[in-house]
């Protein structure tokens, strides 16, 4: 085999051996949501309007047992998934998962990203969690789903960060060292990791690092293994990432957790100096938010294939001729407090809560406003704070 091969083979092996991720699986659709997951939220923060169509094609690309895959089709009613990935263990979680669930609109195959082209067909959203970084060639990875994007299509990525991983990275090449010829064994690997931490100090810095950070989720050997015995991992800084970003050929959107990547929550009590990163590139003032907050442990993000026709509400007739509607990302609405599309408590005014209950998708931002005392400004400070989405006149 090649050294492609290899790694890839024993990748399948960790993942056949512990299939992950470990959640449970359910008899009913999965709790809440995840907007990224949300073909109409997702749209909705890339380009600032509602998409044209919702009979879309998903690609889950490397979806171990199927949890992002059972949201994925839940959360787009109208779309038809497609899940894939190299381990025929989590595989079959992955289908036993969506049958219990009722999620029937998906079909899996057993594939790597490098043979993605054997799908027939492009994709409107593809969503990579988690898998770039565990594969022998990110860059080659990446391309390979790039071609199956089809144009106005979205991308969806997570990558590991170096950062906020080091003693991630240091528990890592230890239990590397002392399974020795062991290595390779995911079972010998985790009872290696579970000792050592068993043996270390209390203050000591991995111990630490791990309590406050993972300890709740390791529990479970699944998430142990994936996290301090995987065979192939690849840590990104924001440096290398945007090598591996402009290696797509597609267009970077912007990070799906944009609230990390605002200095003002690092250096806000420093306004020159704030002012002074203005003159930095969108790169060096990423790279610069990563060296002030080195907690990152990984990166999400957007990419998108033109054309992407990015909406403009600084128009007022254009605002007004428009049709809103909720962001179907938002948990306990009606009222005037509730959980926006990132699970982030939102208080309403009064006439912002008229205005999002008369939010009826056939009514124009004209007519709504109208019955209720809401300026545009408001209206816009909602679209802003993806409360609700537009449909262009």
């Amino acid at each position: 085999m090649s050294d492609s091969q290899t790694v890839s083979a024993a990748v399948a092996k960790l993942y056949n051996t512990y299939p992950f991720p470990p959640e449970a699986l359910l008899d009913e659709p999965p709790p809440g949501y995840n907007w990224r997951w949300n073909w109409l939220a997702a749209h909705n923060f890339c380009t600032g309007q509602k998409p044209q169509k919702q009979d879309i094609r998903i690609l889950d690309a490397g979806c171990g047992t199927g949890v992002g895959t059972e949201y994925l089709v839940h959360l787009n009613p109208q779309a038809s998934v497609v899940g894939i990935d190299l381990s025929t263990g989590a595989l079959a979680v992955a289908k036993e998962r969506c049958q219990r669930s009722g999620a029937n609109r998906v079909e899996f195959h057993h594939l790597s990203l490098f043979d993605v082209e054997q799908l027939p067909g492009e994709f409107d959203l593809i969503n990579c969690v988690g898998v770039l970084h565990h594969t022998p060639d990110p860059i080659r990875g990446i391309q390979a789903l790039a071609k199956k994007l089809a144009p106005g299509g979205l991308m969806h990525i997570f990558v590991y960060g170096e950062l906020g991983r080091w003693e991630i990275q240091l528990m890592q090449k230890a239990i590397a060292l002392i399974q020795g010829d062991k290595k390779g064994d995911y079972r010998d690997g985790v009872q290696v990791g579970r000792q050592i931490f068993a043996s270390l100090p209390e203050n000591n810095r991995i111990v630490k690092y791990d309590k406050q950070r993972w300890s709740l989720e390791n529990n479970k050997d699944e998430y142990f293994a994936d996290m301090y015995v995987h065979p192939q991992e690849i840590d990104y800084n924001i440096e290398t990432l945007f090598e591996l970003i402009d290696a797509s050929g597609l267009e970077f959107i912007g990070f799906s957790n944009p609230n990390f990547w605002d200095l003002d929550r690092l250096l806000g009590k420093a306004p020159e100096l704030v002012e002074r990163a203005k003159e930095l590139s969108d790169r060096q003032l990423y790279r610069l938010i990563e060296l002030l907050d080195p907690e990152v442990t990984h990166y999400e993000f957007f990419l998108g294939r033109p054309p992407l026709i990015k909406a403009d509400w600084s128009d007022n007739n254009a605002l007004l001729a428009a049709i809103p509607e909720l962001n179907p990302c938002l948990e306990g609405f009606p009222s005037q407090c509730f959980f926006n599309y990132d699970y982030q408590i939102v208080n309403l005014s009064v006439a912002e809560f008229e205005f999002m209950q008369r939010c009826d998708q056939n009514s124009t931002i004209a007519e709504i406003l109208t019955n209720v005392e809401l300026g545009l400004d408001g209206v816009r400070s909602l679209l802003q704070q993806q409360l609700i989405l537009l449909t262009p006149a």
